[in-house]
């Protein structure tokens, strides 16, 4: 169940300090890396701090208050991507989408607030900003990952029913602007396809053609033996 956004108030460690992780329950640290901003929603970037992305969750910890930082588990996390296009935002950044129980005419309503009345169970968007933009692709690569460890459980029954493409999806698919300024990646759990297995919807396209071309045949010989009869 989606549980959203929540504060972080202790870690362990000394200096920065780090976040505590259920290892008991297979929560392990993949990437550490400091330097990073985090937006929540439409307000103003925080002071940079360290990301901590684990194979069950994303930490963000300030550097500067030991009381401060933030917390989403991937399950909340719907989607996420890169983007680099200046007109969605001034920064290069990985922008996540987070899935809240706040009502949906509530959800952005903390945009306005201040810091000290932040409701982070409204809080529906997050970005996260390397200082150096060329750490985006390996975040990302690492944030796809434990994405990927942590399927929607609510999903997982629909799966089966997204195994059929149309010529014109697969088409269209290929068709995509390999320019583009975005990279997207949804929570796993979805159709096939969404992270690049194009191999296996060919197969199963195919096996789709050759199968109709068995019941064709076996339809020929069924009218051949009616004939003679």
């Amino acid at each position: 169940m989606a549980t959203g956004l929540r504060l972080v108030t202790e870690r362990t460690g000394g200096g920065t300090g780090q976040p505590f992780l259920d290892a008991g329950h297979g929560d392990e640290l993949m990437l550490v890396q400091p330097g990073v901003s985090i937006v929540l929603g439409n307000r103003q970037p925080e002071s940079p701090g360290t990301l901590f992305i684990s194979t069950k969750q994303v930490v963000w910890l300030s550097d500067t208050d030991r009381a401060k930082g933030y917390a989403v588990d991937f399950i909340s996390v719907s989607l996420h991507a890169v983007s680099r296009d200046p007109e969605a935002y001034p920064s290069p950044c990985i922008y996540a989408q987070i899935e809240t129980e706040a009502e949906e005419d509530e959800s952005e309503e903390s945009d306005s607030e201040s810091d000290s009345t932040l409701n982070l169970s409204k809080i529906t968007e997050m970005r996260l900003i390397p200082s150096d933009p060329d750490q985006l692709d390996m975040l990302f690569a690492t944030f796809c990952e434990c994405a990927e460890l942590n399927p929607d459980p609510t999903e997982e029954g629909e799966e089966e029913h997204n195994w059929i493409f149309s010529a014109d999806q697969l088409e269209n698919d290929g068709e995509e602007d390999e320019d583009s300024d975005w990279a997207f990646a949804q929570n796993p759990g979805h159709s096939i396809g969404a992270n690049g297995t194009h191999d296996l919807v060919h197969s199963v396209v195919q096996l789709q053609i050759n199968d109709q071309r068995f019941e064709d045949a076996d339809e020929m010989v069924q009218d051949d033996k009616n004939g003679h009869n």
